[in-house]
């Protein structure tokens, strides 16, 4: 199955960079290149791409305002938003985690990273590792307001997946979960699942939000 990527960055270099890495790239298909955010959200409806590769910062409409566009239109729901940004922590990551980015990358990862990352959000996965993860809820927990507001399906959760969600919202793996609560990675994994089609989570980068806007506190 051929991915279908489209790149969207106000900066030349960097779209030319892409555009090179994924047209040489087996199973990879450029299906289009956009200077700013209103021009990418023309291309996202008219080719339907499988993953953007989108720059937060961008003039015309810039990376946040391509993902509410998006996330506004039901029939762009299957469409991967990944956010390229120059610094490890930009300060819009947790607000494009928010509007339901499935991820971010450095814009000087190494192209194996790049490629991986694509292969990573077309398969319905997060670009967020435990260890990331883990930083972006350091630096970004701050700016949740101090008054919690509990997401509305927050209560068709058991207890058994508001007690994972919290666990999800440390930043830590199925594996880690697992060993913490004496059950299998497995089992971790259906609560994560149920948890996320209950939350209408896209994926577990979002779910993390979703905790932290709620107010579940980490346990200890």
């Amino acid at each position: 199955m051929t991915i279908r990527v489209l790149v969207v960055d106000d900066q030349a270099v960097v779209r030319m960079g892409l555009a090179t890495l994924i047209g040489s790239e087996d199973g990879l298909e450029l299906v289009g290149e956009a200077a700013d955010g209103r021009t990418g959200l023309d291309m996202v409806r008219a080719t339907r791409p499988d993953v953007v590769l989108c720059d937060i910062r961008m003039p015309v409409l810039d990376g946040l305002g391509l993902l509410r566009e998006i996330g506004e239109e039901p029939d762009l729901a299957d469409v991967r938003m990944v956010m390229l940004t120059t610094f490890e922590l930009d300060e819009y990551v947790f607000e494009a985690l928010r509007l339901g980015a499935s991820g971010f990358l450095l814009k000087d990862a190494d192209p194996a990273s790049l490629l991986d990352a694509i292969r990573v959000v077309a398969d319905g996965g997060s670009l967020l590792a435990p260890s990331v993860t883990r930083r972006v809820i350091e630096h970004f927990a701050a700016s949740v307001p101090a008054t919690a507001t509990p997401h509305p399906a927050l209560d068709d959760l058991t207890e058994r997946e508001r007690e994972i969600v919290t666990w999800v919202a440390t930043g830590r793996s199925n594996q880690e979960i697992a060993k913490e609560l004496v059950v299998s990675p497995d089992t971790v994994r259906t609560h994560v699942s149920r948890a996320m089609v209950k939350l209408r989570a896209r994926d577990r980068a979002q779910l993390v939000v979703f905790a932290l806007q709620s107010g579940l506190t980490p346990p200890d």
